[in-house]
Order: C-alpha cells, then sequence, then structure tokens
C-alpha cells in the first residue's frame, strides 16, 4: 500500500467546556475515498476545519508528504492540495462556470487596463469541466445549471488549485438519484487521477459503495477505521451510535381513523392542467414519494397556503376548508416543517425559545404583551419532550446541529394542536440516530391521532417509517402503495410514469 501524503495524529480540538475532539488520528493516501461517517456533534466538522485551517488544533501533529508542518491557514491548506467542496455551495450566480472555477486568479489581456481575457479564461477552465464528464460548457451561467451541475463546478475550481484531496461535505443530500449516480462516477474518475477524496455522508448506502475505508467519529474521538471487505451499513450504525437501532417501521398503535385531509380535484400552479386526489387519515403516515421536480413540495406549499390552489377542493376533517394563507391552515392545525429549514423553518440567529414560540404568540400574551416567563416555559416542556440537546433555551437555534434545529421546527408546531402535519425532508442533513429521533416522535404523533403527511426522496426513510405511500409524476399521483406493496423497484416505476410489476409486489 503507497504512503499516506497526509497524515494527522493525536488531533485534539478543546473550547471552553467543550471538547470537540480528542486524540484524533486520520492519514490520506494519493487516490483513495474515505467515508467519515458520525452524528451531528461527533467532530466531523471541527476536524474538517482543523484540516482546512480555519482553526488550529489544540494539540496534535500535522505531517505532509512526511514533514510536519505547523497548523495550517487556509491558504497553507489550499498551497498543499486540500479543497472543499461544502454543502451550501459558494458559487456567484451572476457569473458564468469558467469565472467561478478560476475567480481572483483570472487570465488578464495586455495593455493599460488589465481587462479580464474571457476566451482565455474559458479556455483554462473546459478542460477541467471536460475532465468531468460535464455536459454544459464552461461559457454558461452559473444561474442556468442545477445542483449537480454546480457541484462539477465546485470540483473543478478544486481541481484548478491542483487539490489532492478534495472533501466532500454532504454532496448528495439535495440531488436526484440520477444526479447522485452522475457524482459518484465523477469520484471514480477523480479517484482513478489519484485525487484523494473524503466523503462525509449520512446516506451510509453511498458510503458503502464508494468508500475504500470508513472512518467513524464519536464524541469526538476516533473509534473505529472500517476497511473496505468489511463495510456493511449496521456496523457503521452501531459505531456511530454505540448501540443498536430497531427498525424504522413501527406499526400505529390503532388502525388509521377517517380521513383528517383531502384533496379533491386540486389544480397547482406548478402544472395548471393536472389534477390531485388524495387523503391523509387521522393517525396514519402517509409517505409522499417521486423524484426531485415530481411536485411533491408545490403540493405541500398549496395545501399549507403559499402557493394559489387553482381549483378543487380541500377538506379538513371532512369540510371544505379555505386555506388561501399560511394563517389560515394554521387556524385549522394544519402545519408545514418545510425542506429547507434553516430558510424557511427557523430564523438563526433568534433563540431557541423564541424559534419555538413564534407561532403562537398570540396565546403567550397578556393584554397584548408577550409573557416571557411562559415563553421560557413552553420552551422547556419542549426541549425535555423532544430531548432538544441545548446548554439552555436561550441559546441561538443556529448554534445547534441539525438534528436538534429539526426538533425545534417541530416543537414550534407540538405546542398548537396540530390535526394534520406536513414534513417536508424531515431528515436531509441529519445523522442515523436523530433521524430515529424523528421518526419516532412522528409515530407517536400519529399515535395520538395526527395525520402525517411526508415527503421524502430517501427510498429507505419512505419504506420503513410510511404505513401507506403515494408517488408522484410530474405534478400528478401516479399510484398508492400499501405496506405489502412496498419495493424500491415499484417505487420508482411510479415515480418514472410506469406501472409497477407484478412480481415486484409479490
Amino acid at each position: 500500500m503507497a504512503e499516506p501524503f497526509l497524515t494527522l495524529t493525536g488531533i485534539s480540538k478543546h473550547y471552553p467546556g467543550v471538547r470537540a475532539l480528542e486524540q484524533v488520528s486520520l492519514s490520506v493516501t494519493e487516490g483513495e475515498v474515505i467515508g467519515l461517517i458520525g452524528e451531528n456533534g461527533a467532530g466531523k466538522s471541527t476536524l474538517m476545519n482543523v484540516l482546512g485551517g480555519v482553526t488550529g488544533p489544540s494539540a496534535g501533529t500535522i505531517a505532509i508528504d512526511g514533514k510536519e508542518v505547523g497548523p495550517l491557514t487556509v491558504s497553507a491548506a489550499i498551497t498543499a492540495g486540500i479543497a472543499f467542496v461544502h454543502q451550501e455551495l459558494n458559487l456567484f450566480d451572476n457569473l458564468t462556470a469558467a469565472a467561478n472555477i478560476l475567480i481572483g486568479r483570472e487570465p488578464l489581456r495586455g495593455g493599460p487596463l488589465r481587462l479580464i481575457d474571457h476566451k482565455a479564461l474559458e479556455a483554462s477552465a473546459q478542460p477541467l469541466l471536460s475532465q468531468l464528464g460535464a455536459d454544459f460548457k464552461a461559457s454558461s451561467p452559473v444561474s442556468s445549471l442545477s445542483l449537480a451541475q454546480k457541484q462539477l463546478v465546485e470540483i473543478a475550481k478544486a481541481l484548478s488549485l491542483n487539490a489532492r484531496l478534495v472533501i466532500m461535505d454532504e454532496p448528495t443530500s439535495s440531488l436526484t438519484v440520477a444526479e447522485t449516480e452522475r457524482l459518484l462516477r465523477v469520484i471514480g474518475r477523480l479517484k482513478a487521477d489519484k485525487v484523494a477524496i473524503i466523503f462525509i455522508s449520512h446516506r451510509l448506502g453511498e458510503v458503502k459503495r464508494i468508500a475504500d475505508r470508513v472512518v467513524v467519529l464519536r464524541d469526538g474521538r476516533g473509534v473505529a477505521e472500517i476497511p473496505r471487505q468489511e463495510i456493511e451499513t449496521d456496523r457503521m450504525i452501531r459505531l456511530m451510535i454505540g448501540r443498536e437501532l430497531k427498525t424504522l417501521y413501527r406499526p400505529p398503535a390503532a388502525p388509521a381513523g377517517e380521513p383528517v385531509l383531502e384533496i379533491v380535484g386540486v389544480r397547482t400552479a406548478y402544472k395548471p392542467g393536472i389534477t390531485v386526489d388524495l387523503s391523509v387519515r387521522r393517525g396514519e403516515i402517509l409517505g409522499l414519494a417521486g423524484l426531485v421536480g415530481s411536485g411533491r413540495t408545490e403540493l405541500a406549499r398549496t395545501i399549507f397556503g403559499l402557493d394559489p390552489l387553482l381549483s378543487g377542493e380541500i377538506r379538513i376533517d371532512g369540510k371544505k376548508a379555505t386555506l388561501g394563507s399560511p394563517k389560515a391552515a394554521i387556524e385549522r392545525g394544519i402545519y408545514l416543517v418545510p425542506e429547507d429549514r434553516k430558510r424557511s423553518g427557523l430564523i438563526l440567529p433568534f433563540s431557541i425559545r423564541d424559534n419555538i414560540s413564534l407561532a403562537g404568540l398570540r396565546s403567550l400574551a397578556r393584554h397584548g404583551v408577550v409573557d416571557r416567563a411562559r415563553v421560557r416555559d413552553q420552551a422547556e416542556v419542549q426541549k425535555k419532550r423532544l430531548d432538544i440537546r441545548c446548554p439552555s433555551t436561550a441559546s441561538p437555534v443556529g448554534s445547534l446541529s441539525g438534528g436538534n434545529q429539526q426538533k425545534v421546527v417541530l416543537a414550534k408546531w407540538l405546542s398548537m394542536q396540530p390535526r394534520l402535519i406536513i414534513f417536508d425532508e424531515p431528515t436531509r442533513g441529519i445523522d442515523v440516530g436523530a433521524k430515529n429521533e424523528i421518526y419516532r416522535l412522528m409515530r407517536e404523533l400519529a399515535d395520538q391521532g395526527v395525520g402525517i403527511l411526508m415527503i421524502s426522496s430517501d427510498m429507505e426513510e419512505a419504506i420503513g417509517v410510511s404505513d401507506r405511500i403515494a408517488v408522484m409524476h410530474e405534478g400528478a399521483i401516479a399510484g398508492f402503495l400499501d405496506r405489502s406493496r412496498f419495493t424500491e423497484e415499484n417505487i420508482l416505476s411510479l415515480a418514472v410514469g410506469r406501472a409497477p410489476s407484478r412480481e415486484a409486489a409479490e
């Protein structure tokens, strides 16, 4: 086996009252793919910040090509060939792909004005995109690219810096199945070109597919390193959380009741020529599956009053309801846990307690003045109920891990007697332990008679959590599946507009 070109030994990072990392070691060899896994808060981000020069370690050493170096700075890490592709991409939509790839390093024309030579810029960037198999030109505006194509721009930017190691943080969390497959092929190309990859992901199936070895962090410590031949999903879960996880699906405590939500002949602005019919019963978790762009989120936004209802009826408890705004939906007990919790579900600088109370301030006020003691007490109740892990409910919600942020979004609605909760991608970017807690809470709500509509692109999640699954294709409901017919093949067949096979259903 080749010698590692990068070695971290005994890396520790301490903050006041917190040991973020404790004696973590990691080596990287050219052309290998390392899966880095762990629950939120396990220390993955801190370790990568040390590696990228964002923060210095409290203890430990870093060696590059066998020579020990001091704590890395950002510029030193780039010079050493370490590049990041972050989950939230750092691109300028108003520039071309080429301009983003070579930003700050643009070739200039001669003459006194020293203007950018756009022809040379595109000529330099195009081979990098071609190397990655990109299906767009270097001259393409980034605003016109899909998320997957934007990721290729980020990777090309890393290659333009002669990267020896590319760190990818949750790169597939917002991609379709086809886009994910394409990205995994790109990783294979980089591996063949001797570029090393650190692949950080909560999607353990993908980690199993592409990793040459897996490094597991738990509570700031490196607890295991799994070689390729021993990578198994159950083992990764056990090592990440330190315990066994039971099956995702837990049957309802009682049969589903009458419909709490009925959608009859509904047309949305997304596909005005198509009508949608479905119902969600009390005590039921209805999974809403389909490819990205199939209209699932648009349907949820229409139900919640964010987008206009062009025609048709929405019935709550059997009665026609006019839900022309989120306020009207909330008054009827219809709540939405949005896909992008940071932008649409939370106000990150606000405290945890203020975020929890925002939707129900009227009930917490006396004579028009918010009772801060009641706000605090309500937040403490929800903190205990949902096991929100934080020093204090006065802490900014932006300081929490993804799983705990999602619990805060849920806590906001749980204090308001929900009839129906719509979960749009409820566990995106959340570790496996926090996922299981969200699933448990969803089932508890269903057992209390709340209807749950769960939009999910994660096949394992849809199959493992739902009582029924509705599959959308091109804005329409392509079909419904009960548990006896839950297979990936059946869901994907409906998602692409084909009937599910009888063989797969049996």
